[in-house]
């Protein structure tokens, strides 16, 4: 726990976070986040995506920013995440890069479902 922040006029819990242990083959979260102090969710993160490295693999990922922002009252979805950094891969080539995304008409997904009879699947039938 880091303390207490203003987020745009949002009161939030501000802690750093890191993975416990790591496992190959995974990728993780390794920053801080904000946490909106009324209903828990997260509004904004910032950090790195990190985990297990092969050897000589040249993997550099940039530090990022992700905004969200409260839809239909109730959930919090992320609008926007923005890059700028220097990635340093192993050949010594440092290369600049900012990304931009915005994420926008998010949408209810509903589904209709029927529930009839039960039927026995025969296991020898795929």
């Amino acid at each position: 726990y880091v303390g207490r922040e203003r987020v745009d006029e949002i009161g939030t819990y501000v802690f750093d976070v890191a993975p416990k242990t790591l496992e190959k083959g995974q990728r993780y979260f390794q920053g801080r986040i904000w946490v909106e102090d009324k209903d828990l969710q997260i509004v904004k993160t910032a950090g790195i995506s990190t985990g297990f490295k092969k050897k000589k693999e040249d993997s550099a990922y940039p530090h990022f920013e992700t905004f969200r922002e409260n839809i239909e009252g109730r959930y919090w979805f992320p609008t926007y995440t923005r890059a700028d950094d220097v990635l340093h891969f192993q050949m010594g080539e440092n290369v600049r890069i900012r990304v931009a995304v915005r994420y926008e008409n998010y949408k209810r997904f509903g589904a209709t479902i029927k529930i009839g009879k039960p039927t026995q699947i025969d296991p020898e039938k795929p």
